[in-house]
């Protein structure tokens, strides 16, 4: 590692309480990014310095290896990401002065969000904040599995981030208002990406199987949280000071949308639930217009034309995204393209008001079903017919069984009356008694 280099990772991490110098920033940039050389001298430096007793020179460490991470070569992240591991700051806690014991919580915290981080870069093979949006994006070439994989890291990785939860006046020096401008950073291009997975897991929702859309649905409600707790992130952001044009604007999505998702899952598992068996649907006579097939039926034309509504409404969302005009506003045209901080389509929130400020999530009416025709060839009795066999012939037979029963025990007593009368006499009693009893 060149000399200057070392000097300029020895001085962004002295023990003033200060914000590291930018000059020193500068050279360790310019360093990981225009040379050649390993990364590894860089990394072991600010390690060793992260296990300091003082909180002022641990926190700066922090701060720079963050400051790398998000403005140096990617190949730095990637060499943190291959290390066994990167900060073992648990239980860190600086006792010796009094401001030490708050900003050791913050460390804690930061330490744990930066591991996530080396992380994610591990599982997803790239850092996640600064892959390409968009189309030929890394997002949109993710195929269903890959999405289902991909997205819980990020929500890992954000909830770590929404985790160092400052307030305005706990950021009261310079290195800890530092850290929040970085993290600030991130959470905007990690929601974006997070965003961009979520509509096209969305566009893919309903082709996908039950188990998928179980697992896809869990991750979508796991989402709108973590769209409320990044507008209070957002709003900690402005009231520090951080220019408005970089805040974005987040829009929830309508109940109904998460109310159409949980329906639609509910329909597959009727459909598996109440279908039996091929072989034993072709003797099935089904009951008329509430058997299960008939809902099952409706359900599936239901979605369908919502499917169509919630593809229409990504296609226009991704198509204002991609021409640069901001999709709360479309008079806004004359503002210039979005920068890496903006979300890329999904949810705005107005973070004065908490209103929403756009109407791209709109009810989706339900289409009537005005004729449903059923499947020729499954069904063998159709349901204008009455069966006219099975229990009906049951009852024919008994009553003929009970019928001839009584013709011969007539038969048999009347012989017996001509051969004797005293005996006809009894049986002409018991008969009288018989028939009284019936």
């Amino acid at each position: 590692m060149g000399s200057s280099a070392s000097k300029a990772a020895l001085g962004a991490t002295t023990d003033e309480p200060t914000e590291p110098e930018p000059k020193h920033l500068a050279d360790l940039v310019q360093y990981i990014n225009e040379t050649n050389m390993s990364v590894e001298r860089v990394a072991d430096v600010l390690s060793e310095k992260s296990r300091s007793s003082s909180w002022v020179v641990v926190f700066k460490a922090l701060v720079t290896v963050h400051h790398l991470m998000v403005h140096g070569n990617e190949r730095f992240i990637q060499h943190l990401a291959s290390r066994d591991s990167l900060f073992t700051l648990h239980y860190f806690l600086d006792k010796s002065v009094l401001e030490g014991y708050t900003m050791s919580t913050f460390i804690r915290r930061y330490g744990r969000y930066l591991n996530e981080k080396s992380l994610s870069c591990r599982l997803i093979t790239s850092d996640i904040t600064k892959a390409k949006r968009g189309t030929g994006g890394l997002m949109r070439a993710m195929d269903t599995q890959q999405l289902l994989n991909t997205l819980p890291v990020i929500q890992i990785q954000l909830d770590a981030l929404l985790n160092f939860n400052a307030s305005p006046d706990q950021l009261t020096n310079g290195i800890i208002h530092a850290a929040f401008v970085l993290l600030f950073k991130d959470s905007v291009r990690l929601f974006a990406a997070y965003n961009e997975g979520i509509l096209c897991l969305l566009d893919k929702y309903f082709t996908m199987r039950k188990s998928q859309c179980n697992e896809s649905l869990d991750i979508y409600t796991k989402f709108i949280a973590r769209t409320t707790k990044l507008a209070e992130f957002l709003k900690v952001a402005e009231q520090v000071g951080i220019d408005q044009k970089d805040i974005p604007r987040l829009i929830q999505a309508p109940h109904s949308l998460l109310e159409a998702l949980k329906q639609h899952l509910a329909s597959l598992e009727e459909k598996n639930e109440s279908l039996p068996p091929y072989s034993l649907q072709q003797a099935w006579i089904p009951h008329r217009p509430n058997n299960a097939v008939v809902k099952a039926s409706t359900s599936r034309t239901w979605f369908s034309a919502l499917h169509a509504q919630v593809r229409k409404c990504i296609g226009a969302r991704q198509q204002d995204l991609n021409s640069g005009e901001s999709p709360v506003n479309k008079s806004d045209k004359k503002q210039p393209k979005p920068s890496d901080t903006d979300i890329a389509g999904g949810m705005q929130w107005e973070l004065n008001t908490y209103t929403c400020t756009s109407t791209i999530w709109k009810r989706v009416s339900t289409p009537p079903v005005h004729h449903l025709e059923l499947p020729p060839g499954v069904y063998p009795v159709t349901l204008e017919q009455e069966p006219t066999y099975g229990m009906g012939f049951c009852c024919y037979f008994i009553l003929f069984c009970f019928i001839c029963h009584f013709a011969v025990w007539d038969h048999f007593h009347s012989s017996l009356s001509r051969h004797n009368p005293c005996r006809s006499t009894k049986a002409q009693i018991f008969r009288f008694r018989g028939e009284k009893g019936r």
